[in-house]
Parts: C-alpha cells; sequence; structure tokens
C-alpha cells in the first residue's frame, strides 16, 4: 500500500493552524520577495500529526533496536541527559551572555574539561571541537604548527595505517600533509619494519587509532610511540574508540601527545542525522599553548564562602577557533551527566562490558564467517561477508538481508584491509537477549546463503523501500515528497 504525501492530502480550503492578528504594522515586500503561488498543503493537524508520525514509524532508531555499527557506534542515549540538557538553565543561555551571568554553564565546561584530563591522562582540553573529524582537524593543524614554531617547516609527512579511520588521511590531506600509508602486520599491528624505514627528519607525525578498526589494540603501540619520538615525530591518537578503554588505558600515560574523543560515540551523546556532533581534544603539556580557543579556566579561586570564578582564556600560540562559540554546549551537557551518573567505577564498567559483548559475538560467528585476525578483539571485529562455495554473496546481501531481521546492518566494505568487510560493535549497552538474537539471525543468513542465494540477492523483502541503487541515491538525491511507487522508480 502506497503511503500518501502531504501534498496529496491536500483539500481546498481545510485549516489546520489560523495565524493571530498581526500585532506589527503591515508594510510592502520589496518587488522579487513575493511568490504569486505558494503551493503550501491545505489539511486538518489531526491530519498533518498522522502523516508525520506514520513517516517516523518507517525510520530505524536506537530505541525501536540494535545498532551493530562498527566505528560509528550507535548506542543508547539514557533519557536523563536529554533532561538535564533542557534545563533552563542551559537549555535558555545565549553563547553572547556576560560570563558573570552563566557561571553554572562555565563551571560545566571546565569540570568536563578536567574530567576528561583524567580520563585520557592529559595536561589540557578543548571542548569547541563539533565533532570527532573536526577534533582530528584540530590536532593536525596543533601539530602542523608546534614543527612549524620549531623550525622543522621540512616536517610534512603524516603516517596513517590502514587500519585507521577513514577520516584520518583526509584531515591530513586537508591541511597539506602528505600522506603516507602504513600496513598492518598479520597479527592486525602497525608493521614496525614499516614504520621505521618511514621515520626520518620529514615526518611530522603518526595518528594511530587504537584500537584500530579491525577492533583489535595494537601490541606494539609502546614501541610505536617510542619510535616516532625518537624521530622527532609526534603521535596523534584517534580516541573514537576510547569505549573501550576507559578506567583500563590512559592514552596519555603512553606518550600520546594529542588525541580527541568523540562525546556520542564514548559519552552517549547522540549520533548520526549529521550531528550535532562534539569532538573534545586532549593535549600532553609541551601541546597546551596550541589549542583551540577559548578554553575555560579559573580566573579567580574561591574559599569555603564564595565559589571560584571561571571565564575565558586564549592559549598564547593558539591555532584559533574552530568554530563559533564555545562548541556544541548541549553535548557537553549531556557528557557530564553521563559521567557524573557513572563515575570511576562505572566507566570502567563501560569498557569491560563493551569488550565482553564483543567477544560473545565473534565467539559466537567466528566459525561460521571467516575472522581475518583470530585474536581476542576489543570493542568490536570484523569478519568477512563472503563464502568460498557460494561466490555470488557478498557482504551487502548479508547487510540487507540482516534488514528484514530487523536489525540495522553492520559497517560494510571498512576497513578497506578486509576483503568484504562486516564490521560489528555491539557497545555495553546491549543485553544477552539482543546479542542471542543478532548472532541467531547472522547464523540463519549464513544457512540461507548456500541454500536460497536468491533470498539473500534480492534482500531486504520487509522494509518500505526495497534495495536501493546507493550510488545513485548519493549522487542523485531526491529531497522532495513523492509518493512511495513514484520514489521506487527513480
Amino acid at each position: 500500500m502506497t503511503e500518501p504525501t502531504v501534498y496529496e492530502l491536500t483539500v481546498p480550503g481545510r485549516v489546520g493552524f489560523k495565524f493571530p492578528a498581526s500585532d506589527v504594522p503591515q508594510v510592502d515586500l520589496p518587488a522579487g520577495f513575493e511568490r504569486e503561488e505558494l503551493p503550501l498543503p491545505e489539511m486538518s493537524e489531526l491530519d498533518a500529526v498522522r502523516h508525520f508520525t506514520r513517516l517516523s514509524q518507517l525510520n530505524y532508531a536506537i530505541d525501536l533496536g540494535f545498532y551493530p555499527l562498527g566505528s560509528c557506534t550507535m548506542k543508547y542515549n539514557p533519557k536523563i541527559n536529554e533532561v538535564t540538557s533542557r534545563l533552563a538553565g542551559f537549555g535558555l543561555t545565549h553563547p553572547r551572555q556576560p560570563e558573570d551571568t552563566v557561571q553554572g554553564n562555565l563551571y560545566l565546561m571546565y569540570t568536563l574539561q578536567e574530567w576528561l584530563k583524567e580520563i585520557g591522562g592529559f595536561a589540557g582540553v578543548t571542548l569547541q571541537p563539533a565533532a570527532g573529524a573536526q577534533g582530528e582537524l584540530a590536532g593536525s593543524l596543533i601539530i602542523r604548527k608546534y614543527h612549524v614554531d620549531r623550525g622543522d617547516t621540512q616536517r610534512t609527512r603524516m603516517l596513517i595505517p590502514d587500519s585507521a579511520h577513514g577520516t584520518n588521511p583526509a584531515t591530513s590531506a586537508m591541511i597539506g600533509f602528505d600522506v603516507v600509508a602504513l600496513p598492518s602486520d598479520e597479527r592486525g599491528n602497525v608493521d614496525l619494519e614499516a614504520l621505521k624505514s618511514l621515520c626520518d627528519d620529514r615526518l611530522a607525525g603518526l595518528m594511530l587509532t587504537n584500537p584500530n578498526t579491525l577492533g583489535l589494540f595494537d601490541e606494539n603501540v609502546a614501541e610505536v610511540v617510542r619510535i616516532v619520538h625518537a624521530a622527532g615525530g609526534l603521535v596523534y591518537g584517534d580516541g573514537a574508540n576510547m569505549n573501550a578503554l576507559l578506567g583500563v588505558f590512559r592514552p596519555g600515560d603512553l606518550g600520546i601527545d594529542v588525541l580527541h574523543y568523540n562525546l556520542h560515540k564514548t559519552f552517549s551523546t547522540p549520533h548520526g542525522g549529521g550531528g550535532p556532533g562534539s569532538g573534545p581534544v586532549a593535549v600532553s603539556e609541551a601541546l597546551l599553548d596550541y589549542l583551540p580557543e577559548p578554553v575555560v579556566k579559573i580566573v579567580e579561586e574561591g574559599d569555603d564562602e564564595t565559589p571560584p570564578l571561571f571565564g575565558f582564556y586564549r592559549p598564547a600560540k593558539t591555532i584559533g577557533r574552530m568554530k563559533a562559540f564555545h562548541g556544541h554546549f548541549g553535548m557537553h551537557v549531556r557528557a557530564y551527566t553521563y559521567i557524573a551518573m557513572l563515575q570511576q567505577e562505572g566507566l570502567r564498567d563501560i569498557a569491560e562490558k563493551a569488550v565482553l559483548n564483543a567477544n560473545y559475538l565473534m565467539h559466537r560467528l567466528k566459525d561460521t564467517y571467516t575472522l581475518p585476525y583470530k585474536r581476542t578483539c576489543m570493542h568490536e571485529f570484523v569478519l568477512e561477508g563472503v563464502w568460498k562455495d557460494v561466490p555470488e554473496i557478498h557482504a551487502l546481501d548479508i547487510a540487507k538481508r540482516l534488514m528484514d531481521y530487523k536489525f540495522h546492518p553492520p559497517t560494510n566494505y571498512f576497513p578497506l584491509n578486509v576483503h568484504e568487510a562486516l564490521m560489528i560493535e555491539p557497545t555495553e549497552t546491549e543485553n544477552l537477549e539482543t546479542l542471542d538474537s543478532f548472532a541467531d539471525a547472522m547464523l540463519k543468513i549464513a544457512e540461507e546463503a548456500r541454500t536460497n542465494p536468491e533470498l539473500l540477492k534480492n534482500a531486504p523483502h520487509n522494509t518500505p523501500v526495497r534495495r536501493a541503487d546507493e550510488l545513485k541515491a548519493a549522487k542523485d538525491l531526491v529531497l522532495c515528497c513523492y509518493p512511495m511507487d513514484e520514489l521506487q522508480s527513480k
């Protein structure tokens, strides 16, 4: 049955809302600003509510089911986060207010900075970057400015392991670094011999995702850091996978120089739909002066009777602003709430359960699907979505068939160093029953691949929109409202 669009529901003269009488003088618009016809839908409020509610129910959501997206974690966002972010003192303030009127907000930002410093083992933090990728950009700019200030202008080479997040090479290239790929060894670690061969006076740094996108903790990470530092380079830590390390491992203690956090991934702020994101950046002592401005600090110490006074400061050698104002403050409130509720013991519990859940799923699936790196994983793992005895079935077919079992597909075809990759991350928030249901579906699909491969090749069968041409969808966006049958033909 084709769902009706708003425009199909239009009945001339039907009204769902009446504007009140204007309380300002009427004026004529300049020529060219008025349109003769504006085909807005004419319908009742009830029809409009039902239409948009019906549309919302066609979407998959974390509140409805499991999102096993590797690398781009989609985990449950506690509703208490939404309550606190909407408190009037947070939700109704404006970034241009005088600092003395938003001391509670500044206290929250300062405390979150301090907590993120402690969690990662760093000397300072900026909350300004608007997303993980912009955090990478900030960190890369810091590394470049550090070398330029020291006169090392020849240091333009940034090393990127082939198991890194895909944004790492893009970020480095954007600011002018020469991007050089580093291969992995047979265990999924950075290849140490390849690393040594590339460490000379042209080395600016290494962008290391650890745990990497194979879901593996680099067994030689201390040696990797030592080699890069010995050559005069800096180590950027992609902290997007910190949810596997909380309370267990602090990258700063190992000598990582700069790292970004994904608040949406590790600290449960919303993720998806284009934002808002938040990618705070933490740095070592040597890089404190390069942090983006502004950073919150205590400008006047308090005492037993008077609270401290907070304000913003501009680091001496700052790379400048990364965006307007002070970052996505609503995300800061949500992350603060999450950390405050869980505290030290709870944060470690996140990491332990994330790792436990991933290893449980991996154990259930590793004998049916090919597991390229046979090691204990961290928060995620990667399978090959193809079998030699059914070569016509691919990872995409498996992913599409999962939709018929009411699961969001895992990440497909990434990382690039695994053939037909299926990248699976269960997160710590999923229970055993959900994990077993997902594993059962994956095992059933493996059986279907051999007994009825056409079932997979034509999947999904039970979704509002069947298999789309995803390349065409990305390059030829349809942003208008069409009837479903007409949309299917486009």
